[in-house]
């Protein structure tokens, strides 16, 4: 419509058309002096709602924290502050994007004018031979839909620029690459599941003055338990997360059967690279639907192999659907040990040559720890098998134990090697035997 009424304005109003090649350039400019004053202020009012939906999202999540703390009102405060600021900011944007309604109010009825008086005083000091009744009427009609045009079109303008931010924040995620990819020629076969740590170093950072891993040095066979037992923060979770390549050494290679896991196609590395992570997530779904995770095309008979071997399988059967039971998001219709037995179970159903348990056995009793392990020698000798594990008692008969302080490794050996020549495993190993001493006189 707007390019229509300029085009026609000129081809019905002759002289009295040339008020639009003034007052359109003026509106332009108007409108891009607001967008740009405008763009600022609502790229830091999406911050500033980041802020108020993480003060949001903790207090749900902490919600008991909260009120056993007695900090409601604290925290309504400190609502009550960012939503404030954040209405501030987005009332002073609001403000300017209004100027563009009057400016181009007044540019079109600025111009109505001009015409409206031009053209009367050349109709009639020309008695209408230069102007014409007619053609005045077109042109005040055609500013009318110039009028409508500017004010639908400075609509949309608004909208792009409140929207401009939020569409280059949902961009930014979308278009994002990972800088992990598989190589030209990947290697699509895993030949066992034997792990070579050579020389390795990793930090997490290229800016990061202190390594996380420093020269890690092992060698692991197919079909091998290893326990993975150290203080918080001596990086075991670091260690294993190299195996299936959720992060790239910095110095040395990792190796998989043999191969550099750089080498491999990722997908094929984390198919055979099982990893049960500390913190066990479910999602909204069936237990089959979560089961399925390991195995899209498993049948009801693997299902309750990996299940019976998680020691789920007891639990299950008490729901009043069974396997058919709905978990809810999160699994927060489960206990912790449920919870790390059905994640367990999810990992077996994968068929894994490497299984690793990041301390997934944390929430579980002892009893059904010891079942889990055993579980796992029997039914799966060939699986190299790691379990990173606060306990002494979950790691003390894996085949070796290793030792982590500080992100080094400190000391490899049997339990009993390391409870007579390790004083890192013995004060870790005598601390729970006496507490345990303790719980039982009590």
């Amino acid at each position: 419509m707007l390019v229509f009424s300029f085009i026609m304005g000129f081809a019905m109003g002759g002289r009295l058309a040339m008020i639009f090649l003034v007052t359109i350039p003026l509106l332009g400019v108007g409108l891009i002096l607001v967008i740009r004053a405008a763009m600022p202020i609502f790229r830091r009012v999406f911050r500033k709602y980041d802020a108020l939906n993480d003060s949001v999202q903790e207090n749900v999540q902490a919600m008991r924290v909260v009120k056993s703390y007695v900090r409601e009102d604290y925290e309504k405060k400190k609502f009550g502050a960012a939503a404030e600021d954040v209405c501030k900011d987005f009332t002073r944007a609001e403000r300017i994007m209004a100027l563009n309604s009057p400016m181009m109010q007044f540019c079109v009825y600025a111009g109505m004018v001009f015409v409206l008086s031009y053209g009367s005083y050349e109709i009639i000091t020309s008695r209408g031979l230069t102007v014409n009744v007619g053609q005045m009427s077109a042109i005040v009609t055609y500013s009318f839909q110039i009028l409508m045009s500017l004010m639908m079109l400075s609509m949309v303008f608004v909208m792009i620029t409140m929207s401009m931010e939020s569409m280059e924040r949902i961009v930014e995620v979308l278009s994002e690459e990972s800088s992990l990819k598989s190589p030209e020629n990947a290697v699509t076969e895993v030949k066992d599941g034997s792990i070579d740590f050579d020389n390795v170093s990793f930090k997490y950072s290229k800016t990061a003055e202190r390594m996380a891993l420093a020269d890690v040095d092992l060698h692991i066979k197919s079909g091998e338990v290893i326990g993975i037992l150290g203080g918080t923060g001596s990086s075991k979770s670091t260690l294993i997360q190299l195996i299936p390549r959720l992060y790239d050494v910095t110095e040395g290679c990792v190796k998989v059967g043999g191969v550099d896991v750089r080498r491999y196609d990722l997908e094929t590395l984390r198919n055979n690279v099982a990893v049960v992570l500390q913190k066990n997530v479910l999602f909204s779904g069936t237990i089959k639907d979560n089961l399925r995770w390991g195995n899209p095309n498993a049948t009801d008979e693997e299902m309750l192999e990996a299940c019976k071997l998680a020691q789920a399988d007891e639990f299950i059967q008490q729901f009043p659907d069974k396997y058919d039971t709905w978990i809810e998001q999160g699994g927060s219709n489960v206990s912790g040990g449920q919870k790390q037995r059905l994640c367990i179970a999810r990992a077996l159903m994968k068929k894994p040559k490497v299984l690793i348990l990041d301390d997934s056995t944390s929430a579980v009793d002892t009893r059904t720890d010891a079942l889990i392990r055993q579980g796992f020698r029997d039914f799966i000798p060939e699986t190299t098998k790691i379990i990173i594990a606060q306990r002494v008692a979950s790691v003390q008969d894996a085949d070796r134990i290793i030792v982590m302080d500080g992100g080094r490794i400190n000391a490899i050996g049997t339990h009993e090697e390391l409870l007579a020549n390790n004083p890192i495993y013995r004060e870790v190993y005598t601390s729970q035997n006496k507490a345990g001493e303790q719980d039982g006189e009590a």
